[in-house]
């Protein structure tokens, strides 16, 4: 299985939560942006940010 690239710093910081607004946490391990507010992770595809709440992981 092939890596995904990483994230973009830049992109990180002008993303946030659709859900509370809030900052998201990269978690590189998992592929995911996490948003503490909410407990949820969205997922990163082939490099981009699925920031669609039905698609999001409830932690």
């Amino acid at each position: 299985m092939e890596k995904s690239p990483d994230l973009d710093p830049e992109l990180l910081d002008i993303l946030v939560c659709p859900m509370t607004r809030t900052k998201l946490i990269y978690d590189e391990a998992a592929q995911e942006l996490v948003s503490q507010a909410a407990g949820v992770a969205y997922p990163i595809r082939n490099g981009i940010p699925v920031m669609v709440i039905e698609e999001a992981r409830r932690l």
